[in-house]
């Protein structure tokens, strides 16, 4: 199945042509370099400056640097990959239902093992971006488009838009999707007459490869390619003959993923540690409907004061478009609007829009008291843990595929109109600078790490984890504080870590089970966090030391660190102390409380 164009015909014997054009691998390696060119200048300052992170989400970069770990430890010490352990210990962690992208971390344990999860975060990121411009850029200019250029354009959008720069902050399993493309590739080659099983089985094993890096992003794929196959069906009767190798493909696909993923995806729901749904305060972060035509932060135009409000955090500026982009899109679907893709496209544009708003519209940062059409959705399965306003991140892949085709068209008029050419090249370059040169990435800020201690890169807690102990830090982790996961992480996840930073069931009484991100409160947790938020040691009851002893003991803690540059680590030193009776030690750059004794 090849893309149609607006007036009908195909482009199938171009993009045969334009393989065998003698420039053509020059213009493909020119095109990765500067895809290559641009993922380094978005990720700059950390490739210049190794000790720096995110420095808008240096919790969610804590996390993956754990997960790379967790993938080598698999790989090099054949652990469950599926639950862990190694943080929340000794209740260990669901990780089918967090991202523990083993696509990912499992073929990288080299990278990780020899340099670091540091460096294999950072790789991921980068290469992700990377990998994602070049998948679009050949399905693009090989298959949908048949044209370098335009394939490019479009390449360079999917990969570069203002959310996936945005995700760029720590989200590396978004920003790659270098296999959504792929999954567009092989779902069309379905149709495809006499191969029904061999399209069917590759279509199957790309659906797998993309569950094990994000189920957010198949889900959004796979409703997307819905509505433009549907579209297709409806504007192109001619290719319905190929609805009956379509579907035997699709039903392959559908057996060899569900063999694939069954037993992943039933200890995601159904294994220690699967919740139901995200919580509600989760549930209601959604799209404003100004951002659409706002610039953000992280692009030329934009400024991170304007956009705040348009947007939860940094990480979540999924829409921000910019009007000049804004309205070229909705010109372009009326230009192209006798293409079935087209029209596929836009119908698939607007309905994640309308789904990203959530259960109550908001504009320029202020509540409308307008119900939004996510609201009788929100509490279904499966959907109860989509955040509502990553929808509109599925609208970057939609309107760089926009573009390409756009630019098509362009390119084809010029060439049918010799005396034009000058002016449509002329209007097109104009028209297409208006619109992104705006948009352009600017470098990630970065901020300085605090080296991990000495106690814990010299292998000095080692003897207070064996026998079956594990680690405590002050405070305990979780999405505010998860620098011990860094930690446990340089230590291939050998120290393990009480509490941490993941999705966890509530299991408290009529909480539902929703997801809380770390492990449901505990007496002491509770006390250290009102240290943490006051700065202050609340009054200390024995009823508090006895269950001090306790949690100390469900944790089987061996040690409890205190990272002494915190912010509160005065307070925290003191309240420890008071609670345990124990007095502290400073050894390797941390306050080290033995409670071997309490805990034996």
């Amino acid at each position: 199945m090849t893309t149609p164009e607006s007036d009908g015909g195909t482009v199938a014997g171009e993009a045969g042509r334009g393989v065998r054009d003698g420039r053509g691998r020059w213009i493909d390696a020119a095109a990765v370099l500067s895809f290559a060119l641009l993922a380094f200048w978005v990720t700059a300052r950390f490739w210049l400056n190794p000790g720096d992170g995110v420095r808008d989400n240096r919790s969610d970069q804590a996390q993956f640097e754990w997960m790379m770990a967790h993938g080598a430890r698999v790989v090099t010490d054949f652990a469950y990959p599926f639950v862990s352990d190694r943080m929340n210990f000794p209740d260990g962690v669901n990780l089918m239902a967090n991202t523990s992208v083993l696509s990912i971390s499992l073929p990288m344990t080299p990278v990780t093992v020899l340099l670091g999860p540091r460096a294999a975060f950072l790789v991921f990121l980068t290469a992700g971006m990377i990998a994602t411009a070049v998948a679009w850029y050949f399905v693009l200019s090989r298959v949908l488009i048949g044209a370098r250029g335009p394939a490019w354009l479009g390449a360079g959008f999917c990969a570069f838009a203002p959310a996936m720069v945005s995700h760029a902050n720590a989200h590396p399993n978004i920003v790659s999707q270098f296999v959504v493309p792929l999954i567009v590739w092989r779902t069309l080659r379905l149709a495809e007459p006499g191969r029904w099983l061999r399209n069917g089985v590759l279509l199957g094993l790309v659906i797998v490869w993309q569950a094990f890096l994000n189920l957010e992003i198949l889900l959004m794929t796979a409703i997307g390619l819905a509505v433009v196959v549907g579209a297709l069906a409806l504007g192109r009767p001619e290719l319905r003959r190929g609805i009956r190798p379509f579907a035997a493909g699709l039903g392959v696909a559908a057996a060899v993923a569900g063999a694939l993923l069954a037993y992943p995806l039933y200890v995601q729901f159904f294994g220690p540690g699967a919740y139901q749904g995200l919580s509600r305060l989760i549930r209601g972060y959604r799209t404003d409907l100004a951002s659409f035509v706002a610039w953000s932060g992280e692009s030329v135009a934009g400024d991170p004061r304007g956009s705040a409000r348009l947007a939860k955090n940094a990480t979540e500026e999924n829409a921000f478009f910019g009007w000049p982009l804004a309205v070229l899109v909705i010109a372009l679907v009326w230009w192209l609007r006798r293409n079935a893709v087209v029209l596929g496209l836009a119908g698939a544009g607007l309905l994640f829009a309308v789904f990203s708003l959530g259960r109550e519209i908001r504009f320029d940062g202020r509540d409308t008291g307008v119900p939004g059409p996510w609201a009788p959705l929100e509490n279904l399965a499966i959907l109860h843990s989509v955040v509502p306003t990553r929808w509109s991140l599925a609208l970057t892949p939609i309107v760089g595929v926009l573009l390409a085709l756009g630019a098509e068209q362009a390119r084809r008029l010029a060439r049918r109109n010799p005396a034009a050419r000058p002016q449509i090249r002329f209007v097109t370059v104009t028209v297409l600078a208006m619109a992104l040169l705006p948009i352009l990435p600017t470098p990630l800020p970065s901020v300085r790490l605090d080296p991990t201690p000495e106690f814990v890169r010299s292998g000095a807690w080692r003897p207070y984890v064996a026998g079956g102990h594990s680690i405590v830090t002050l405070p305990l982790p979780d999405t505010n504080y998860a620098d011990p996961l860094r930690w446990s992480a340089e230590t291939r996840l050998e120290m393990p870590l009480a509490r941490g930073y993941f999705l966890a069931p509530d299991t408290r009484p009529g909480a539902g089970r929703v997801a809380l991100f770390t492990a449901p409160p505990r007496p002491t947790s509770t006390f250290f966090t009102e240290i943490r938020n006051t700065d202050a040691v609340p009054p200390i009851t024995p009823q508090d030391r006895v269950a001090a002893v306790d949690d100390l003991r469900y944790w089987r803690a061996g040690a409890v660190l205190l990272d002494p540059r915190q912010k509160q680590a005065g307070a925290l030193h003191r309240g420890m102390t008071e609670l345990t009776g124990i007095d502290p030690v400073l050894t390797g750059g941390v306050w080290l409380w033995d409670v071997r004794p309490l805990v034996d």
